[in-house]
């Protein structure tokens, strides 16, 4: 079978997570023992550094240990320590946390490597300004991002979680017709002002046609629309759709749990119904492919170039 693979240029990690990523491989680099005897070192990543196993696999294998609570850091006879008692690394990656996650990390004495992003943490400060605003005229914060996503809570917590979170526009519509005091979350109160802020990494399109139904629909209040996708993630729409049409087929590689993987998978398979999404070159299928077929392979911004010409490789060797 006759094939042209293209990857696509921009696909990879994003600069947040490259940073994370490098950080991680030297601060295990430079713990690393040189007798064969000595204990492997050991960095803690206070949740999944990326949204990708592949990766997670080779981190793993370097000494990167995930964990989902500070308190999973602490060794097994002492449940807590005070203030400078331990050492103990904890890596906070990209998605940045919660002001809490900092507070507990003191509590403990653990040692917080903090790889926030720069566009996070810009966020995450933006957020506490405008909620400093609404608060004291009732106003509303709304985020625009995946409800549990790491990014997400930590937005949440600069708000002590009382920001409303939607995920789509017609959830956006279901809270604007929902009347008050039901036992739901409080619908929205467009007599009121609102600030609205969208994860860094959803889609310009959807976040736009929220902030358009929400000019409808104001009353007295005033909105304000934050402009908050990242610009590298945002950036890629364009030139992603491109790339999806001027191929026959399009492998995308991508995370099962990679949110802005599942935005930007969507993206290509509206532009080219011959998209597939895998993990790893292990679930390629030869049947997928045509003789002469002009195949492009891109990913998240959580998937890794190795990767992507791994699955290169598995392609041309049909």
């Amino acid at each position: 079978m006759r094939l042209q693979v293209d990857i696509d240029a921009a696909s990879g990690f994003c600069a947040g997570v490259i940073r994370a990523i490098s950080t991680a491989e030297d601060y295990l680099r430079s713990c690393s023992r040189p007798s064969s005897g000595a204990p492997a070192p050991v960095l803690y990543s206070l949740g999944a550094i990326v949204h990708n196993d592949e990766e997670l696999s080779r981190l793993s294998a370097l000494g990167l240990k995930r964990i989902d609570t500070l308190a999973e850091a602490l060794p097994a006879d002492r449940p807590a320590a005070s203030p400078g008692e331990a050492d103990i690394p904890v890596l906070i990656r990209a998605h940045g946390e919660p002001p809490q996650t900092y507070r507990e990390a003191a509590a403990y004495g653990i040692r917080l490597i903090d790889c926030t992003c720069p566009v996070v943490i810009r966020l995450q400060k933006s957020i506490r300004d405008a909620w400093q605003r609404l608060e004291p005229v009732q106003g509303t914060l709304l985020i625009f991002g995946k409800k549990g996503h790491a990014e997400v809570l930590g937005l949440l917590g600069q708000t002590d979680g009382k920001a409303l979170v939607v995920e789509s526009l017609e959830q956006l519509e279901q809270l604007l017709d929902r009347p008050s005091g039901q036992g739901h979350a409080p619908a929205l109160d467009m007599d009121r002002d609102v600030e609205i802020f969208s994860q860094t990494t959803k889609s310009p399109v959807e976040y736009r046609e929220l902030c358009v139904l929400l000019e409808k629909r104001m009353k007295k209040g005033r909105l304000i629309v934050h402009d908050t996708i990242c610009r590298q993630v945002s950036s890629r729409h364009k030139s992603l759709s491109d790339f999806a049409i001027s191929h026959d087929i399009v492998i995308f590689a991508s995370g099962k749990s990679s949110s802005n993987g599942k935005v930007l998978f969507d993206l290509c398979r509206s532009r080219n119904p011959r998209t597939h999404s895998i993990g790893s070159s292990a679930q390629l299928e030869k049947a997928w492919f045509t003789d002469g077929d002009r195949v492009g392979v891109c990913g998240a911004t959580s998937t890794p170039k190795w990767l992507l010409e791994d699955i290169k490789e598995h392609i041309l060797s049909l």
